[in-house]
């Protein structure tokens, strides 16, 4: 293995190590000579947007051992050949030759070994290319987008050193649509007028950049948004009857309101208050906004639980103080009324309590003393009844909620 690594890196080096560099260029592509079609030579690309630009090339050898000599040619169309000499350099160990207009170049490279080669390019200037950017059109639901483009120069000529002939090189566009503060825009590199039916909320500017194979251009235009967007929050979203619901409004661009709570009752105020379910169940909640210019959007959230009623009995507690089940107290949810009476052994009624509403929601149970006094109930066994309806019509008076707890101090 590591032999075959070291043939590969010996065959690449030279690939690696020659090479013709031009600085400052925008872009590179390749020849593709008739005859032949191996050879891939360079050809870069500058923007002279300003008519001031000046390209370079910068020579290393390949091969050999230096220092070398680079003697550079351009090409001419008269004689069919790179004839005219631009510079020569001897000692060195690169090359550098700067101001060069369009055309080839070719740069021969030699030392007092015998050893020589030869690397070839091609330089050429770009224009900026043409764009613009608009709105199409706009409605509540979409924004559509309108771009165009075009090349100044819309082909390169080079010449296959062989014979001379023409090979033309068209310009490549391509183009990207951007936003600022960003947005969603559909394919931003595929589609040259893009449809978002996902419209920005945020006033945003649209931005189309075009490349040639040398320049860059932009163009952009200012949309002020007319999109409008439903949203809120919910808290708490479940919970025990009677649940009560605060309903906070998040909507952007919104005029008016039309909240729909599940339970047959709606609102039209920005900020509805407070909302109260006494019915166990699931409730869908919908707000229906419209913007100045009409235009209309909802959202629905649909998890908002209201607990069933339910009821469960401990058989024991210690109200000893330590802050541990001090307390009878039963475990209720959705409870719309409560009633409980406990009776020691000998039938002597020691607790009483009956409450709805905001009675029975600050009641914590029975504490262990006698009646309303300071007495305390002794340990034992303790009889208790209990009745009780939940907001879901359930009730709860079967002989299941007739039982012994235990007191412990």
């Amino acid at each position: 293995m590591r032999i075959r690594l070291l043939i590969a890196a010996i065959m690449l080096s030279p690939v690696a190590m020659g090479q013709l560099t031009a600085p400052g260029m925008n872009s590179v592509r390749y020849t593709n000579y008739p005859s032949a079609p191996a050879v891939k030579d360079p050809i870069f690309f500058y923007c002279n947007s300003q008519g001031t630009t000046s390209a370079s090339l910068n020579a290393v050898s390949p091969g050999g051992t230096g220092p070398f000599t680079f003697s550079w040619f351009r090409w001419s169309d008269a004689t069919r050949g790179f004839t005219v000499t631009v510079s020569s350099e001897t000692g060195v160990m690169s090359s550098t030759v700067t101001g060069l207009g369009e055309g080839g170049y070719r740069v021969n490279i030699s030392n007092s070994l015998g050893y020589s080669t030869s690397l070839t390019a091609w330089i050429f200037y770009d224009s900026p290319p043409g764009a613009s950017a608009e709105l199409a059109n706009n409605t509540c639901d979409y924004v559509a987008l309108k771009g165009d483009t075009s090349s100044v120069i819309r082909r390169f000529n080079y010449r296959d050193p062989a014979n001379g002939n023409i090979q033309g090189l068209k310009n490549e566009l391509t183009f990207t649509w951007s936003s600022d503060p960003e947005s969603v825009i559909p394919y931003p590199s595929i589609e040259l007028n893009p449809i978002t039916f996902i419209p920005p909320l945020d006033d945003v500017t649209y931005r189309l950049t075009v490349n040639s194979l040398g320049c860059t251009t932009e163009a952009s235009f200012f949309y002020e948004s007319i999109h409008v967007k439903a949203d809120f929050t919910v808290s708490p979203d479940d919970g025990e009857a009677p649940l009560e619901v605060t309903f906070t409004d998040k909507s952007v661009r919104a005029a008016t309101y039309f909240w729909e709570f599940g339970d047959d009752s709606v609102s039209t105020e920005k900020d509805p208050g407070p909302h109260t379910y006494y019915i166990p169940g699931e409730y869908s909640v919908k707000l229906t906004v419209e913007s100045q210019l009409h235009c209309v959007d909802s959202l629905r959230i649909d998890d908002i639980v209201v607990e069933p009623s339910a009821l469960a009995i401990p058989n024991v507690f210690t109200p000893n103080e330590d802050g541990l089940n001090d307390k009878f107290m039963i475990d209720k949810r959705s409870l719309r009324s409560v009633s409980v009476v406990v009776f020691s052994r000998n039938g002597t009624k020691v607790y009483d309590f009956k409450g709805e509403g905001p009675i029975l929601k600050e009641w914590d149970g029975w504490d262990g003393n006698v009646g309303n006094t300071s007495a305390k109930a002794s340990p034992g066994v303790y009889y208790y009844i209990i009745k009780a309806l939940g907001w879901d019509d359930v009730k709860y008076d079967s002989k299941e909620y007739r039982g012994f707890v235990y007191l412990y101090r």
